[in-house]
């Protein structure tokens, strides 16, 4: 597994950079019984049920079994707010940890990182990139995650479960990081049938499920099956769409099937499976270490199936909708991923 994680690094010129930076990695000192404080800043609003309600939650955790105070800024979906107000956050409040996440911010972090030594940043699914940092980021800890290779188990699903040779992708944005995700779906796709077609789109928005209902419809009008949400918000629309014609979806993120259980039955009926980026576990997982002070600052870590990073959700829908032979396929391709015996494309 090492080996292929060096080979991945290899591929991402901000890993690499990350990892060869002349400049100093920062231990996070270790816990002296005072509280840490912590603040999760959003670049968008919470109730997504997908990437930033997961960031949630990991926080949230965090708070209730470490000694962590913390709070939630919600910056809005005006991307002219969002430096201003990760400035703001920084200069203004009285807080040690700052976690931020997605592209969009990781230019305004490399920005201003400098600027506050003694205060830490996260952030996840697009770490900095060092040279562009003026003293490093060397209080900057990045993660990001191998959605090629959890995209992978959604397709190679899809492709297994299709009565049609015919799924669906629906992406947020035309972006690097959601073709990642789309990459790996397609090869997984092609690798349950080299016959299947994958038929994708993209709605440029990640809060508009009226787009998102659209172009599912239209995906499924074209015979699909099954449509793999990747764009946030947006992506209830695919659930919508997936009830309406008597189709399934694929989510996206969190385990959303779940997340709609209590609230829209009807949608969570729909959803077989979701693609896990465990954004929740690994800001847990950072959290303790930086408590524990053994989290490196100045680096970024890249986690895939083998480091718990990404998956399939494995709820009671995933049990009742799946067949036996389709959860062995799956559960050999999730050991062959962790033993490097699949090697899943990448756009980086």
């Amino acid at each position: 597994m090492k080996s292929k994680l060096l080979s991945i690094f290899g591929l991402l010129a901000i890993a690499a950079l990350v990892l060869t930076s002349c400049a100093p990695a920062a231990e996070a000192p270790a816990a002296d019984g005072d509280t840490l404080k912590v603040i999760n800043l959003i670049n968008g609003v919470l109730g997504d049920k997908s990437f930033f309600d997961s960031a949630e939650r990991g926080v949230k955790k965090a708070s209730e079994d470490f000694n962590i105070e913390y709070k939630t800024i919600e910056l809005g979906i005006d991307p002219a707010a969002w430096e201003p107000g990760l400035e703001d956050a920084a200069e203004n409040e009285d807080y040690d940890v700052f976690i931020l996440g997605t592209w969009q911010m990781t230019e305004f972090l490399e920005r201003i990182a400098h600027k506050y030594p003694d205060k830490y940043f996260f952030i996840y699914d697009a770490p900095v990139n060092p040279d562009n940092c003026e003293e490093g980021c060397t209080n900057v800890y990045g993660i990001a995650y191998l959605q090629n290779e959890g995209s992978y188990l959604a397709g190679l699903y899809v492709g297994l479960m299709t009565k049609t040779g015919i799924v669906g992708a629906v992406g947020g944005q035309d972006i690097p990081v959601i073709n990642d995700f789309i990459v790996g779906y397609e090869q997984g796709v092609l690798a349950a049938n080299p016959d299947n077609q994958v038929v994708k789109s993209y709605a440029d928005s990640w809060n508009d499920p009226a787009k998102g209902k659209e172009l599912a419809l239209a995906m499924y009008q074209q015979g699909a099956d099954y449509v793999f949400q990747i764009a946030g918000g947006t992506g209830e629309g695919v659930f919508q769409a997936a009830q309406e014609v008597g189709k399934f979806a694929i989510g996206v993120d969190s385990d959303q099937a779940l997340i709609y259980e209590d609230t829209k039955p009807e949608l969570a009926a729909v959803i077989a499976t979701s693609m896990l980026k465990n954004v929740d576990n690994s800001l847990y997982r950072g959290l303790k270490m930086h408590l524990d002070g053994t989290l490196v600052y100045g680096t970024a870590e890249y986690l895939g199936v083998a480091e718990g990073g990404v998956g399939l959700a494995k709820n009671k829908f995933y049990d009742e909708m799946t067949p036996q032979d389709v959860k062995d396929v799956i559960a050999q391709a999730e050991q062959d991923l962790i033993d490097g015996k699949i090697t899943v494309a990448t756009v980086f």
